[in-house]
């Protein structure tokens, strides 16, 4: 990974991300020669971006010569090098990171079902959505299991990629880690989404805070389509089934 010296030109760029930007501006606090860099990259922002994008470094001289602020033919040689391997870098995270999107827009706003842990007096909220989906779906599959007495509820609704769930969780009791497991017809498994219970849990009916007694709604998906699975586990992350929803 560079130093923080040689990134004040992506800096200068703005093409940083934030843990990277944030960790730049500590250290450019007490250093007067990233300072001194940096000034004379001044306005220079869509010309370093140009000699980035050319090919190779050999219009690099003449690209250079026409910059009102003029640092080194060295030093822009430097920068635009680290401009190129930057770009490259975040192209190469994007990719990864569009696939992530991906998935998330598929779940929708049911994967971000927002989780507090902890043992104070706060409760776990969850997106309205989320529940608002579950309400809305046709096709639902329950069960309770008479070991754990945890209640689970499962909409399912099937999309040209797969299948859209929305999981209702009641009388789960904490502090566990969570799994929400599509068991298909051929043996496949797939984890659709997890979450962490809290000391106060989800649906307990005969709790002493409101949030307590909520259910838990959180989604899931997969690239099944509802006729291809065969049922639900809902399971801790040491591998405990705590409920079967067939489907």
């Amino acid at each position: 990974m560079p130093s923080e010296h040689e990134t004040v030109g992506a800096y200068a760029l703005g093409i940083l991300d934030d843990a990277e930007a944030t960790a730049f501006e500590a250290h450019l606090a007490g250093c007067e020669w990233c300072a001194q860099q940096l000034d004379e990259l001044a306005g220079m922002e869509p010309m370093l971006a140009a000699l980035a994008d050319l090919p190779g470094s050999g219009s690099t001289p003449a690209l250079g010569d026409s910059l009102s602020a003029r640092p080194s033919p060295r030093l822009v040689e430097k920068l635009v090098d680290e401009v190129a391997e930057k770009r490259a870098q975040k192209r190469r995270r994007g990719f990864y990171m569009i696939a992530a999107a991906a998935a998330l827009i598929i779940a929708g706003p049911l994967a971000a079902v927002a989780v507090n842990g902890g043992s104070g007096g706060g409760g776990g909220q969850v997106t309205a959505s989320a529940q608002t989906t579950f309400e809305a779906m046709q096709d639902k599959r329950s069960a309770v299991d008479p070991s754990s007495h945890i209640s689970a509820t499962v909409g399912m609704q099937q999309k040209d990629w797969g299948t859209q769930t929305v999981l209702e969780l009641k009388n789960a009791k904490g502090p566990i880690k969570c799994s929400l497991v599509l068991v298909a017809k051929n043996g496949q498994r797939v984890t659709m989404s997890s979450w962490s219970v809290p000391n106060w849990g989800y649906g307990i009916p005969d709790a002493k805070t409101e949030e307590a007694k909520k259910p838990l709604y959180i989604g899931g998906a997969a690239a099944f389509k509802p006729n291809e699975i065969d049922h639900f586990e809902v399971v801790t992350f040491d591998g405990k089934k705590l409920v079967q929803v067939n489907a």
